[in-house]
């Protein structure tokens, strides 16, 4: 039986609770938590619940879970994460901060920010960016890169319990108005999805890719805070939960992207992770990991739902949490896959055209890119945007490149996923060799040419600024005067307006 918190939760709202505190006091409720918004300050109580996943029932298990949660999340947010703080009922019969008293409960005391730089309510307003988007995928990264390895959890065992045990708490939420059948049909695909991937999930438990991770990165918990991404609110009540393949973690955002409709920044956020982990070969679970976290998020919506008292079927939360199933079974519908190769000189607009493509082609969250600008830079263990030496460039190296877009594209392939080649490609047999990665995996290949004026080249060129190509008026010089041979591929006229050259783009592989 959960214990009571009538009287903390009065305590919490009163402002008189909080020295120098004369406004009001914002609340926050989830279906495990209540946080209270108090002049500079946040205090986040863990509600007297115990869920299949979660036990907050004792005011013991509720302490712990508050110091796990400051450990935790000081790891990524420390500028956020202050204390523990009891509230204590004291001899006189009040209650108060510590003391003298027995603790009736404990709260996280977090640094207050502004709810607009919540990222869900930036989505909501619009207000997400590709720059953003980039500086939280290579925060993200980097967190990953740093997580302790957790080869005991995960795998393909963790993996199929989850499906088992989310699927359990879907079905026990009357009040959603989710459909039956649609719910069977989203058990029996995600079973076979997870029975797919078994050997994969375990390969990469065995590798390290298993980390105590967030576990719950969706928009709602990461905000900016002196204008940088932070992740916050991880998960701290359950190792099995947060001890997951990074791929999965990451899934949690890719997948509110979407439900947000920004399918093309998760497009953006997914090749970016790529190019910073070289992550690829897990591409092949992303369908699954995708719509177990859309899952998750239905039954979470419908049980804070039915924890706040909204009202039943009706609501927007239901609608949502409806939404989000909807969701989940399009990530396990099987799209066909294909190969699309850009090519042309340096400014032609290559790059420009596969990142606005590649959101549309195949399955959520779109077509692996994968430019040989940024492969090249990893071959060197830098960042994208860092510039190579002429030696970076030479013959060589530039062969290993290529067989690196050849074996990416080949990876996405067979993971179902559309793939797009982004490289000069200036000699017929480099433009051969992309074909014959699309008839090797038994997928349509469309090769796209693009034209454009020099002197237009030369301005975009000259006029790029962070950007992973290291091009020179000089370089684009040698391209124009090499003899690229015959191209048999579909010439676009990329002079014109971006919106132009994309649809010409659209209409030669047969996307418009």
């Amino acid at each position: 039986m959960a214990e009571p918190q009538d009287e903390v939760v009065a305590f919490l709202r009163d402002p008189a609770s909080y020295p120098g505190v004369t406004g009001p006091v914002e609340t926050i409720e989830t279906h495990i938590s209540r946080v209270f918004l108090a002049g500079r300050r946040a205090y986040k109580l863990k509600r007297a619940v115990k869920y299949s996943y979660v036990d907050f029932s004792t005011v013991a298990l509720r302490r712990a879970a508050c110091t796990a949660e400051l450990n935790l999340n000081r790891r990524t947010a420390p500028q956020l994460y202050l204390e523990v703080r009891a509230i204590v009922h004291r001899p006189d019969g009040t209650l108060a901060w510590a003391g003298e008293g027995k603790a009736l409960d404990w709260v996280v005391v977090m640094r207050r920010f502004d709810q607009k730089q919540l990222l869900e309510n930036a989505a909501l307003a619009g207000g997400l960016t590709a720059p953003l988007m980039l500086a939280l995928t290579a925060h993200i990264a980097e967190f990953h890169d740093k997580a302790e390895p957790r080869p005991k959890h995960g795998g393909a065992a963790a993996m199929a319990a989850l499906v088992e045990d989310n699927i359990r708490c879907v079905r026990e939420c009357p009040d959603a108005g989710f459909d039956p059948e649609q719910v069977d049909r989203i058990e029996a695909r995600l079973r076979e999805e997870a029975a797919r991937c078994r050997e994969l999930l375990e390969r990469r438990r065995e590798d390290g890719k298993v980390r105590r991770c967030h576990g719950d990165l969706h928009l709602r918990n990461i905000c900016l805070f002196d204008g940088r991404p932070v992740l916050f609110d991880a998960i701290e009540f359950s190792e099995d939960i947060a001890s997951i393949d990074v791929l999965y973690d990451l899934a949690f955002l890719l997948m509110d992207l979407g439900h947000h409709g920004y399918r093309e920044l998760a497009n953006l956020v997914l090749n970016r992770y790529l190019d910073l982990t070289g992550e690829d070969d897990g591409l092949a679970a992303m369908p699954l990991v995708l719509a177990l976290r859309a899952v998750i998020r239905a039954h979470v919506t419908a049980t804070a739902m039915a924890a706040t008292g909204a009202a039943r079927g009706g609501s927007g939360d239901a609608t949502q949490a409806r939404r989000y199933l909807d969701e989940a079974e399009r990530a396990l519908s099987p799209g066909p896959a294909r190969l699309v190769a850009i090519g042309g000189v340096s400014g032609s607009g290559k790059s420009s055209v596969a990142l606005r493509l590649a959101p549309e082609l195949g399955l959520p969250p779109g077509a692996r890119v994968l430019r040989s600008d940024v492969l090249r830079k990893r071959r060197f263990g830098l960042e994208p945007e860092t510039a190579l030496p002429p030696e970076g460039y030479a013959e060589d190296m530039t062969a290993l490149v290529y067989r690196d877009l050849r074996r990416g594209a080949a990876t996405a392939l067979k993971a179902g996923y559309s793939a797009i080649m982004d490289a000069v490609a200036l000699r017929p047999e480099e433009r051969q060799s992309f074909a014959m990665v699309a008839a090797e995996c038994g997928v349509p290949f469309s090769g796209l040419w693009l034209d454009a004026p020099a002197e237009t080249m030369r301005a975009r060129i000259g006029a790029r600024r962070g950007d992973a190509s290291d091009a020179t008026a000089e370089v684009l010089a040698k391209q124009l005067a090499a003899d690229p041979g015959s191209i048999d591929w579909t010439r676009i006229d990329a002079a014109s307006d971006p919106d132009i050259t994309l649809a010409a783009a659209r209409k030669a592989i047969g996307a418009a």
